[in-house]
């Protein structure tokens, strides 16, 4: 598939990464947001979260309103939006990103009621434009853990609470990132239960540097 031409192209760089890409994935509560801020501090790296801003503000009024098709091109805007974002930075540091693509696909697929298969298929002219991660790092855990988690949430929001309020949605997102993990060449399976977030970043620092050796 061709790369997007003219103005629709991504901003041209010096194409010298300063530093790894590395997204942080899973449901909600998984532990991503502080496993995040944990290693932006220890790589000196720029940390976002998919969808950054303005998109993020937007989220609540999107999925009151609009149908899943509209929806879901709201959230590739915000993702195309974020791969600018995340193009800049590498030319200066490294760059952990809170969600991604696999993210669009998991959650909009679950919240549609239809499969990761279409929404990919439905991204994959915008996947040329997309910065691909160095690791994709997927969080896993089990429900107790995810509940527990969840109660000491200090931002939950109607996506968290819905793991356990819709019927189903924490099954099909279990589900749903465990397809688009398997496709996936930068995907990395984290199992979080019983280990402390220094030990999570210990983990994907060394696996970083083992990736540079």
């Amino acid at each position: 598939m061709n790369a997007p031409s003219g103005p629709y192209a991504p901003l041209a760089g010096t194409g010298v990464r300063m530093g790894p890409f590395v997204v942080l994935e899973g449901v909600s509560a998984v532990g991503k947001s502080t496993l995040a801020r944990l290693l932006a501090d220890r790589l000196g790296a720029m940390r976002l979260h998919t969808l950054p801003a303005p998109h993020g503000g937007w989220s609540r009024t999107v999925h009151a309103e609009l149908r899943p098709l509209p929806t879901l091109a709201f959230y590739l805007s915000g993702l195309l939006h974020a791969s600018d974002t995340i193009r800049a930075d590498l030319t200066h540091r490294p760059v952990i990103a809170d969600r991604y693509t696999s993210s669009v696909i998991a959650c909009q697929a679950a919240v549609s009621g239809t499969t990761t298969d279409d929404v990919a298929r439905l991204l994959a002219p915008f996947r040329p434009y997309l910065v691909a991660p160095d690791a994709t790092f997927y969080l896993r855990s089990s429900e107790a853990t995810l509940k527990e988690r969840m109660g000491i949430k200090p931002d939950t929001k109607e996506d968290d609470t819905a793991l356990f309020a819709v019927p189903g949605r924490l099954a099909a997102l279990w589900a749903n990132f465990e397809e688009v993990a398997a496709t996936d060449p930068t995907a990395v399976l984290l199992d979080t239960d019983g280990a402390t977030p220094d030990q999570l970043a210990d983990f994907i620092t060394d696996r970083l540097k083992e990736q540079r050796a």
